[in-house]
């Protein structure tokens, strides 16, 4: 057996949002990620009607699902684990929505949520992501200094947003962001600036920051490789999103194809994995 990447394509990036007005429905989005190839699909985990809805629809294409859920309790975990537990998941992808200023009001809850996810025997990763309690890098850092083994999924985007690093990157920024993915249990991928949380990847300029990502990229999936399973499979979400996240133009709409965006961004992740191999 050897060890798998597997890539998921993220269904709140399928938002097209345009000034149209038209926007595909589930089964065309479904439809539209199996026929490109990607392994799976991130969906929110979070209502059994629309899970329901999600799997019927993905029966039969081979879609892997990362469940998304979004609690503010322990015990808000465990509605999304049922579901887990009905309609199988590669893992859920826990995004903790409380904001708490000490460390030690995060810790029962982080305790908690490992507690349920062992007990289901489910794969549960706590995502750093803004305005969640894993919005400042620093206090991310301290969580990690508490509870070594908190399993994250990694989206770098918001923390090089929300630290504003300069360009280039100063070594004690890389160290910090090593620390976190040594951590890196799956990862969601788009490419940040210190300014812009989302930026076109294929515009020659943004090259320099597409580099530092899959550098950031290639040190995590190494770290992975190197303490995961012979035969486990590393998820990574492309989540290439719509407006705010995306930027626009001055008609309102995408300045690039976030969809040709998404299959570029997939290439260079197999490129980098296949380097590795």
């Amino acid at each position: 057996m050897t060890q798998k990447l597997r890539i998921f394509q993220s269904l709140w990036a399928m938002e097209r949002r345009h000034t149209d007005g038209y926007e595909r429905s589930l089964d065309e989005n479904v439809a539209m990620i199996a026929e490109a190839g990607f392994d799976g699909i991130s969906a929110h985990y979070t209502n059994r009607a629309d899970v329901i809805r999600l799997n019927e629809t993905i029966r039969g294409t081979g879609l892997k699902v990362e469940g998304v859920c979004f609690p503010r309790r322990v015990e808000d975990l465990r509605q999304p684990l049922a579901l887990a537990a009905e309609f199988p998941v590669s893992h859920i992808n826990l995004q903790p929505d409380i904001r708490p200023r000490r460390i030690e009001d995060c810790l029962p809850l982080l305790d908690g949520w490992m507690e349920l996810a062992d007990d289901a025997g489910i794969p549960v990763f706590i995502e750093t992501h803004r305005d969640r309690m894993t919005a400042d890098l620093f206090f991310t850092l301290d969580l990690l200094d508490r509870r070594p083994d908190l399993p994250l999924l990694a989206d770098l985007s918001h923390f090089l947003v929300a630290s504003e690093f300069t360009y280039p990157v100063a070594g004690e920024n890389h160290a910090m962001i090593h620390r976190i993915l040594r951590n890196a249990r799956a990862f969601h991928g788009r490419v940040a600036s210190c300014e812009q949380v989302q930026i076109e990847i294929s515009f020659p300029h943004h090259r320099p920051w597409v580099d530092l990502f899959l550098e950031w990229w290639d040190y995590g999936m190494r770290q992975w490789r190197n303490r995961a399973a012979s035969d486990a499979e590393l998820v990574f979400t492309c989540e290439l999103g719509p407006k705010p996240y995306a930027i626009t133009g001055r008609d309102g709409n995408d300045s690039t194809d976030r969809w040709a965006e998404a299959l570029l961004l997939r290439q260079m992740l197999r490129e980098l994995w296949a380097r590795m191999t």
